[in-house]
């Protein structure tokens, strides 16, 4: 049964047909080889799929985000990075880096952060004399660090279908997220050691301090999402509402930037991206009950019986699994179908849920900037109008560096672990 989904999901991805359909249609493929085709088993489960509490996380996330792009935080934690680090040589790449750490508290997004500072950030490095694809690759490579610090809607999708803490998850990330950034800034520094463009002149403390307190609201923001949810003040569901009122009280009353107009086209935006993220997990739970009726984790257990005395093994032909499919599948349903298949197994071979959901995470993130099927690539191709080829050629450094930083994590592990007993 194992194969016989496998190969109908792909041939119907190859053929065009979208995600969520793909997945429905492979569902009602495994019911009519077992003979128990049911329409209303669908349908229910569709219907449950979507009536899931932590899923309502989600769609305020997305809408926080909107609000906070229209209501001027990117623009603001561009030029508070800049004030720091824009007259250091390579210092526009450091801004790209910082800013989307400190974007990726507000978000939760990969494309989203691509999205709101490469329009920003990719035309200021290409005036500064950087080729085209060398401002688009940093900014696609820091982009992924967004799903992996909280709040993250990915991890909320692992914990859905996993029953993991979405807490825990999303404490878990921080040190990983940052150390991506760190790993980054190393890549970055070796880059821009050659650097001759004239460098603007450092910032004053009267300045730096102006453009603090200018981005104070949105540098305040991540600290009360991630403080209320390690003391226990709220849940990540309540949390992504705080953000949306948050965000639209800072965006209508204090920097102004929000009118009738903006929060509409906001809710129209946030609308359309929630209905296509919940139609596919909408989807991805009736492949879930139909890989569990017809076995699929058992054989897949089976399968990788062999490496379950051995968690170290297992975990690095999961991770090569996930790279691979990550480069033809997109995160959000890779996460929804592979989770409930891998669960067991990860379980059975005594490895932390919590720890297999931030690797998993991470792995598929790298997947977003991998082509032919990176999300993020597109995104930063879309922007800077140049190609995948020609993106690639910048991205590789980037990409390398991740990668080696998953393998770190896999192979010590307590670098998620220790500090998530501490944070959590």
């Amino acid at each position: 049964m194992l194969w016989f989904f496998l190969v109908a999901l792909f041939a119907a991805l190859a053929a065009g047909v979208p995600v969520a359909f793909a997945l429905m249609l492979c569902s009602v493929a495994l019911m009519v080889s077992m003979n128990m085709l049911d329409s209303q088993i669908v349908a229910q489960n569709l219907i449950n799929g979507a009536n899931n509490f932590a899923l309502m996380a989600i769609p305020f996330f997305i809408l926080a985000g909107e609000l906070m792009n229209r209501g001027g935080m990117s623009k603001r934690i561009v030029q508070f990075a800049m004030t720091l680090v824009g007259h250091v040589r390579g210092g526009l790449g450091y801004v790209v880096i910082i800013a989307s750490v400190l974007f990726a508290g507000l978000s939760g997004s990969a494309v989203a952060d691509t999205a709101a500072l490469g329009a920003i950030l990719i035309p200021m490095m290409v005036e500064r004399g950087y080729d085209k694809k060398v401002p688009t690759a940093i900014v696609s490579s820091a982009g992924i660090i967004a799903p992996i610090i909280p709040p993250s809607i990915p991890m909320i999708l692992f914990g859905v279908v996993s029953g993991v803490s979405i807490t825990q998850l999303f404490m878990g990330g921080i040190v990983p997220g940052l150390l991506i950034a760190i790993g980054l800034m190393l890549v970055w520094t070796y880059m821009s050691r050659r650097e001759t463009a004239e460098l603007p002149p450092r910032k004053s403390v009267k300045e730096i301090l102006i453009a603090t307190k200018e981005a104070g609201w949105a540098l305040l923001m991540p600290v009360i999402i991630i403080g209320g949810l390690r003391g226990g003040v709220f849940t990540p569901t309540e949390a992504g509402v705080i953000a949306v009122f948050y965000a639209l009280f800072v965006g209508m009353f204090v920097y102004r930037n929000i009118g009738p107009r903006q929060l509409y086209d906001a809710l129209i935006r946030s609308a359309k991206t929630t209905s296509v993220v919940m139609f596919v997990a909408s989807a991805a739970i009736v492949s879930a009950w139909m890989i569990t009726v017809a076995n699929v984790p058992q054989e897949m257990t089976e399968l990788l019986n062999p490496l379950i005395d051995s968690p170290l093994l297992l975990l690095l032909f999961i991770n090569l699994l996930l790279l691979a499919v990550g480069m033809v599948m997109d995160l959000t349903p890779t996460i929804l179908i592979l989770t409930p298949v891998l669960m067991p197994i990860v379980k059975a071979a005594g490895i932390d849920p919590v720890y297999f959901g931030i690797i998993m995470v991470i792995n598929l993130c790298i997947g977003l900037i991998t082509p032919p099927v990176g999300t993020v690539l597109y995104v930063g191709c879309g922007i800077s109008r140049i190609s995948i080829g020609e993106l690639v050629k910048g991205l590789w450094p980037f990409l390398l560096v991740e990668i080696a930083i998953l393998l770190l994590l896999v192979f010590f592990p307590q670098i998620v672990t220790v500090p998530l007993e501490w944070l959590t």
